[in-house]
């Protein structure tokens, strides 16, 4: 099933020119970033694509971090990313067993969907996404329980404002 899956994710990365990190997660530094030990014993830093979770020092950051953490810490992983963000870090969406755990995070109201990058995801997944985010609002889980949570883009903002 694995070479199957394997073989699936090879065909698309050539058809969209997506490469494939595949490892075991090492570090979850936050939310929305972790670190994969691929075979070769190389280290590669994920950046989750469409979602924005809590920063740190931001309400709900160290609960998404752990979250993240839950679904991913020790666990092998297939990464399908297309670029590198600015800080060098693959930029994809990370697969435990075939499932999304990009969305989970988003469901589990511990990230938004970051609609500022939603162009760069599939059509599937930024419905998708979307969806969860609407799902996790609805039945305030997690940030969801705030009444007014503030977005990391814009707490980064304000911390920069400083």
């Amino acid at each position: 099933m694995r070479a199957i899956l394997l073989l699936a994710f090879a065909l698309l990365a050539s058809s969209v020119q997506a490469r494939l990190v595949s490892g075991r997660v090492v570090r979850v530094a936050d939310g929305d970033t972790i670190t994969v030990l691929d075979a070769s014993k190389v280290q590669h830093k994920i950046r989750l694509a469409g979602i924005d979770a809590p920063e740190k020092a931001q309400a709900y950051g160290q609960r998404s971090r752990e979250s993240l953490d839950e679904l991913v810490a020790g666990r092998t992983v297939i990464v399908e990313t297309t670029k590198k963000d600015r800080y060098g870090r693959f930029v994809g969406k990370v697969l435990v067993n075939g499932r999304d755990i990009n969305i989970e995070q988003i469901r589990r109201g511990m990230a938004w969907f970051y609609r500022h990058y939603e162009k760069e995801l599939t059509d599937s997944d930024r419905q998708s996404y979307d969806r969860a985010e609407v799902e996790a609002k609805d039945y305030q889980r997690g940030l969801w329980a705030d009444r007014s949570p503030t977005p990391p883009w814009e707490f980064r903002q304000t911390k920069r404002g400083q």
